[in-house]
């Protein structure tokens, strides 16, 4: 299948951006307007094993640091991020560098951002094996070579390297919050070889959620949801979250692309925050995966405590 893909001149086209499933925690991580969203340095990172049962399945590692910090009168936030994302004999490495602009808004922020960085697109040519496939075939239409893959040597085979650029706008209140934003602005060309390079589209992110403080108000209902699109396909990921006593959290997801989410989290101490979704295929790939395991973990603490003159606290670092 994959030496069908790959015949003439190779041009790749996807959408690079892995599913989330606590996208509502790491909403930085596809909009760059949200980098230092609440009064607090924070780190986060994300571990995510999608399909697990099928070989070579999709794994996806994320990191991201950032900070708010004022300049006079004016606020602003920055921050770094990291993605490791490994899918087939394909290798995705990532790291950029964001900044947002946030102003005073009504009861809330509004933030306008971008960041710029860097992506690095490996494909381990070198673990095709069309020997094998000719071989059991033994026809002529399987060869042991194949002039449209690209050439390449090591256990890495060949890689390419593109910038790359998203924006944003992001506006957040005690209560709610919602952003747009388009990664992959620069929509780079990653080239692997004379005959083979990488087209990377780019992607439109809408996301929103709400707030809601029961009249018991140990309880909290926060409902969200993201619409991801390349323009060529499409997603949208529904959830509502339950959280008692400001502490634990469980609630239900739905990817209209076809899996059904269920998310576990909780603060452990003041500042440090963890959090796990199982996804379970709800089409044709659950007579062959197991499902999606995703684990988070966010640490927030404030060094410099600087003096503020309006009281805010993000919606999702309750």
């Amino acid at each position: 299948m994959l030496c069908g893909l790959l015949c003439g001149w190779l041009v790749v086209r996807a959408q690079f951006d892995p599913q989330l499933g606590q996208y509502m925690f790491m909403q930085s991580t596809y909009n760059p307007a949200a980098v230092g969203d609440g009064d607090l340095m924070r780190v986060y990172g994300s571990h995510r094993m999608q399909f697990t049962g099928i070989m070579d399945a999709p794994m996806t590692t994320y990191f991201s640091f950032s900070s708010p910090f004022v300049i006079g009168k004016t606020q602003h936030a920055a921050g770094v991020r990291f993605m490791n994302d490994q899918f087939g004999l394909f290798s995705n490495q990532s790291l950029y560098a964001g900044y947002a602009y946030r102003l005073k808004l009504g009861k809330g922020y509004l933030s306008i951002g971008a960041d710029l960085g860097f992506m690095n697109l490996s494909f381990a040519v070198d673990s095709i094996n069309i020997e094998n496939i000719a071989a059991v075939e033994d026809n002529a239409y399987h060869t042991a070579t194949d002039d449209a893959l690209p050439v390449g040597s090591g256990q890495n085979g060949v890689s390419g390297m593109g910038f790359d650029m998203s924006m944003g706008v992001y506006y957040s209140t005690s209560t709610w919050w919602v952003g747009v934003s388009y990664g992959h602005v620069t929509q780079p060309t990653l080239q692997w070889s004379d005959k083979a390079e990488v087209d990377v589209r780019g992607t439109f992110y809408a996301v929103g959620g709400y707030h809601w403080r029961l009249r018991d108000k140990r309880w909290v209902l926060m409902p969200s949801a993201m619409l991801q699109t390349d323009f060529l396909s499409w997603d949208v990921n529904l959830t509502l979250l339950a959280q008692v006593n400001d502490r634990y959290r469980f609630g239900l997801g739905y990817r209209i692309a076809g899996s059904v989410n269920v998310l576990f989290g909780m603060d452990i101490i003041n500042g440090l925050q963890v959090g796990y979704t199982y996804e379970l295929p709800a089409n044709n790939l659950l007579r062959e995966s197991y499902g999606s395991h995703e684990l988070y973990l966010a640490y927030g603490f404030n060094i410099l405590k600087p003096k503020r003159t309006n009281k805010y606290k993000s919606v999702r670092y309750l």
